[in-house]
């Protein structure tokens, strides 16, 4: 298993910041421990074109941003919590259209957990991402996509394991 090295915002080709932040109303109420921590501030770097999202974070701050456009779409802060882990304690996110298309405050908390667990912790996270599919299917009025298009087309993601 390759050894995840530091992402930054100088390691990554392209780097734009939110231009209309908003703030999030529904955050993700998972507890995050202290070792989850420790990884997600090392960030992710996507490695190829299928890969959609690159992550650092600078003091508490987690960036997650397109990878093939630069532009930022979340700002997640986290805070520690007495007694171990962290949590994440206010977020923004992208509301020009032309940048990040959002559906809703449920999606973006689904997204933000997601990016966090999929992409850089590398866990199935089979719930949120059945969440993230009901979502899409609700929102888009549409049945009929297979799971794996819903997951690869937001996130980049191949089917579950």
């Amino acid at each position: 298993m390759i050894e995840p090295s530091l992402v930054t915002r100088s390691s990554l080709r392209h780097v734009l910041p939110i231009v209309a932040p908003i703030s999030m109303a529904e955050l993700p109420t998972r507890l995050w421990s202290d070792e989850q921590w420790e990884r997600i501030r090392l960030g992710y770097k996507a490695r190829d074109m299928d890969e959609k999202w690159n992550v650092f974070v600078e003091d508490q701050v987690a960036f997650l941003h397109r990878s093939w456009t630069g532009n930022g779409v979340f700002e997640v802060s986290f805070a520690p919590v007495g007694g171990g882990g962290w949590r994440i304690s206010a977020a923004a996110v992208e509301s020009d259209p032309s940048r990040y298309r959002r559906s809703s405050e449920r999606y973006d908390r689904v997204m933000v957990e997601l990016v966090l667990s999929t992409i850089v912790l590398g866990e199935p996270a089979l719930d949120r991402r059945g969440e993230l599919v009901a979502l899409t299917s609700q929102e888009s009025g549409r049945t009929d996509l297979p799971a794996g298009v819903t997951e690869h087309s937001a996130l980049g993601l191949r089917s579950a394991p």
